[in-house]
Order: C-alpha cells, then structure tokens, then sequence
C-alpha cells in the first residue's frame, strides 16, 4: 500500500479518496462517545455536518482546536460548519492555516467563544491510527 497524499491512498490499480469522515468524541474508541460530528470534503474544503453533543453537553474550545488541527493535517483549507449555540443557529466558515500551532493537551476553559480565535500554541500533537 502506498500513501500518494494526505488523502489519498493507492491498493493496486485503486485511488481511495477521503471524502467523507465521522468523527466520534470519546476517551477509547468502541466506548459510548460524547459528541459525534459528520464531514464531508469536497477539493480543499470541509464542511462538518450534524455536530451534536450528548445531553446538551457545550462544544469547547478543546473539541474546536482538535477539529482544526485534523483539518490541518489533511490538508484542507478552509472548514465549514453549522451548529445551534445559545438556542441559535450558527454558520462559520475557518481559513485554516496550516502552520498555526496547536497544542491539544492544556485544558482550555470551558466558553461560547472557542470558534472566535484559535490561539498561537507551542507543539502539534500527532495523529494516531486506530486499528
């Protein structure tokens, strides 16, 4: 198997591309998940879709700087989402810069505002594959 690109994979005569993505929210992959977001890419956009919390739990800035980082790692450029915040509906659409720094380890305050501003940050955390 040989890796072409961040989103494509080549078996064979095959070209797998990455197009759509379920993300789950969780401390171990198989455990119930507290939130679950859909995303679809399209080119070098994604648009993250169905982004819902369990019991009505907040979206913080932690889960909002993992979303990016992932965008960051393949390569999108800009990241498009919808989600009801305060009993509103609300669109965003993120250019992504791919050389921002995120940390993924400090504990962020919970807040309303974590899709404002991502924050200059020391050290990337690598992704992992899951099997």
């Amino acid at each position: 198997m040989t890796q072409t690109h961040s989103r494509y994979i080549q078996v064979g005569d095959w070209y797998f591309e990455l197009k759509a993505v379920r993300a789950l929210k969780v401390d171990e992959y198989g455990k119930p998940y507290q939130a679950i977001a859909n995303c679809n890419i399209n080119g070098n956009k994604m648009y993250v879709d169905g982004l819902l919390t369990k019991n009505g739990e907040e979206f913080t800035k932690q889960d909002f700087l993992s979303i990016y980082h992932f965008c960051q790692k393949i390569g999108i450029d800009v990241c498009t989402y919808h989600r009801f915040q305060n009993g509103e509906s609300v669109h965003r659409e993120l250019v992504i810069d791919p050389n921002k720094k995120i940390d993924l380890t400090s504990s962020y305050p919970k807040d309303n505002k974590a899709d404002n501003e991502v924050e200059q940050q020391l050290e990337p955390i690598p992704m992992r594959l899951v099997k």
